[in-house]
């Protein structure tokens, strides 16, 4: 326990020292000559200290626009639930999905909301380790509905010749390394379409002698197995995916026309290609919620297109005050939907467990 407490302790320390660093650099920044460049500093003067006005209207249709592509995400884990054949409710969805979201956003990695999610529907599900397999296998999904986002759009830029010079270049390298991940998974798909019923059995019952964790792993490939015979419900997962997708990028983009105006920002169709790239950066482990990393990963972004980091930094800043926001709203739902939280029970925290070493 107390290895566990100074491990989360230093995840907490890393995001906030991360993040310290990143503000710390963009606060002043100089140019290589040495001139001052416009840093954090002179939009805290601006706003705070002076009190110039920041657009409004744009924070509010960010708010807005995260807030359904939030939902957009319960509504995906929803449908993936009923597909498996479980007992599951929309409210109930809405009211796990809320505070797995919560605790996405103060968790280390935006895995951490899952594993909430994961340990609740557990409890409340016969078939526990397939409750925890939807869990996972909507993350999954969540992640090759990004690479496909990148993967489409790019190639729809890139064929209409919006991807040129040297800003161009390194976009296309992003979208040709999205594809290459794309024809990789569909390979894999391929090989597991044609995977015959009884193979797909065996297999199973070879990893249920595996001792302690066979039961466990068996249920998961199972769960697997019978989504790979559900494909209307995960291409309905997929578009759901897509189109949340859509979502979170605008929300990214129009917390950044908060502070500042259009030609001092990257174009809104350059921003469908790089803010996926940013969403994976911010969802490595260690950070809670992506903080730290997840600025100095948009700041790095930004300056991959030749604009300010500092302009990435407080893009993701004002993004990430208004996904706090979010979170802390979800979770007051949450409290009124179910009020009192029961504890999670012990068969349930060990099959959580072992799907997680799975």
């Amino acid at each position: 326990m107390n290895k566990r407490l100074i491990w989360n302790a230093f995840k907490y320390l890393l995001a906030v020292g991360l993040l310290t660093y990143v503000v710390s650099r963009n606060w002043s920044p100089t140019s290589e000559a040495g001139d001052s460049l416009p840093g954090l500093k002179d939009v805290w003067e601006a706003h705070v200290i002076r009190g110039q006005p920041i657009h409004g209207d744009f924070l509010l249709l960010a708010a807005t626009i995260g807030l359904v592509a939030v939902l957009l995400t319960i509504i995906r884990w929803y449908f993936l639930v009923r597909a498996q054949g479980l007992p599951f409710t929309l409210s109930n969805a809405l009211r796990l999905g809320l505070v797995g979201f919560y605790f996405s956003i103060f968790l280390p990695g935006s895995v951490g909301g899952d594993i909430i999610k994961a340990a609740f529907i557990a409890r409340g599900q016969s078939r526990r380790t397939v409750a925890v397999a939807t869990v996972i296998l909507d993350r999954a999904i969540a992640l090759w509905g990004l690479v496909w986002f990148v993967a489409l759009l790019g190639a729809v830029f890139w064929l209409t010749g919006s991807l040129d010079g040297e800003v161009g270049d390194r976009l296309r390298t992003i979208v040709g390394v999205a594809i290459g991940l794309i024809g990789l998974s569909l390979l894999l798909c391929l090989l597991l379409a044609v995977l015959p019923a009884r193979r797909a059995r065996r297999f199973a019952m070879r990893l249920s002698h595996i001792p302690k964790v066979g039961h466990a792993a068996a249920e998961f490939w199972r769960a697997i197995w019978m989504y790979r015979r559900r494909p209307k419900s995960v291409l309905l997962a997929l578009l759901l995916a897509l189109v949340g997708h859509v979502g979170f990028v605008l929300t990214f983009y129009f917390s950044a026309r908060t502070l500042f105006e259009p030609d001092q920002l990257p174009a809104c169709r350059e921003h469908f290609l790089i803010v996926p790239v940013g969403m994976v950066i911010q969802a490595m482990p260690l950070f809670p919620g992506g903080a730290g990393i997840g600025e100095a990963g948009y700041g790095w972004l930004y300056q991959l297109l030749d604009y300010p980091a500092r302009s990435g930094v407080l893009a993701s800043l004002v993004q990430r005050v208004i996904f706090w926001t979010l979170g802390l709203a979800g979770y007051l739902v949450y409290l009124r939907m179910k009020p009192v939280l029961q504890p999670i029970t012990q068969t349930a925290s060990d099959e959580l467990a072992t799907a997680a070493r799975v």
